[in-house]
């Protein structure tokens, strides 16, 4: 079968482990997506959580989908916004924002369990300097599709008849599925480029057997049988392909190697809006970030 598999990169952060499928060596991007993390599952103790500082972005959209567990988001926009499985948080950088990510308070206090995908999203040419926004679509504001042993929610774009509102700078296909074992889902080639990550249990496609928390790159214009061995939690994402390259480093990505020179500099003079209610710590520019091309 023809499909490109790229294999993560695990992060240990101490409290939960991160996997990491884009970018990397073998692919930079799906559609739009350029990043792409899976993080837990794992358990925070009573008194413990994720206290992601506030850091900067440009040219780009960030999306936060939970599985379990909650988090607090801040950003230079005045934005406060908790997030809990389900839902999404989609926060469009631009020209350039600042944000943090943290446990609530109440589920630092009670001890939480802590899974989910992180994901960015480049923003397409003509595009890359719009201004930042936020956006949160409610869990039951996500339009999901019932089938035998499958459950699948649309977080972006159109998928099996169904259409998620959610805002898309590019065409762009995202989407949850929850499948009990021996069930099977067909996937279209609508999109110029898919993918496939199984975050959970055992599945195949066209029978092929997929590895567990890898991405699997589709070929185009081919569509294919999703089918879970296990009960399975599969994510399914792509959309337009980009024409014009894109470059990572650190938390930044754009088109120009300049822009993202003049980010690195913007930061480390102080340059960025602060995050309201949580301005007295960020995470400096690192010597060696983990993303770059």
């Amino acid at each position: 079968m023809n499909m490109l598999v790229v294999t993560p990169t695990s992060h240990d952060l101490g409290m939960f482990e991160v996997r990491r499928t884009l970018p990397s060596k073998a692919r930079i991007m799906v559609g739009p997506f350029i990043f792409v993390d899976q993080f837990g599952p794992a358990h925070f103790d009573v008194g413990q959580g994720m206290d992601v500082r506030p850091h900067p972005h440009i040219n780009l959209a960030t999306v936060t989908y939970l599985f379990e567990g909650a988090i607090d988001h801040r950003d230079s926009l005045g934005t406060y916004a908790t997030i809990r499985p389900g839902a999404l948080n989609l926060m469009t950088a631009g020209k350039g924002i600042v944000h943090s990510e943290r446990t609530p308070a109440a589920e630092r206090s009670s001890g939480s369990p802590i899974s989910g995908m992180q994901t960015w999203l480049a923003l397409p040419d003509g595009k890359e300097e719009i201004d930042p926004a936020f956006e949160h679509v409610a869990a039951d504001e996500l339009p999901q599709i019932d089938g035998d042993g499958v459950v699948a929610r649309v977080i972006m774009g159109s998928q099996w008849g169904v259409t998620a509102p959610t805002t898309q700078h590019a065409e762009t296909i995202y989407a949850d599925i929850a499948m009990n074992a021996g069930a099977s889902l067909l996937i279209d080639a609508q999109a110029d480029e898919r993918g496939i990550l199984v975050a959970m249990g055992s599945a195949s496609l066209d029978g092929q057997a997929l590895e567990t928390h890898s991405l699997y790159i589709l070929q185009p214009g081919v569509p294919m049988t999703l089918r879970a061995s296990t009960d399975a939690r599969v994510m399914l994402l792509g959309g337009e392909a980009f024409k014009t390259p894109r470059h990572v480093w650190w938390n930044f990505v754009s088109s120009s190697r300049d822009r993202i020179n003049q980010a690195k500099d913007d930061w480390r003079a102080g340059r960025f809006p602060i995050v309201p209610g949580d301005d007295k710590e960020s995470i400096p520019i690192p010597e060696i970030p983990l993303t770059r091309s």
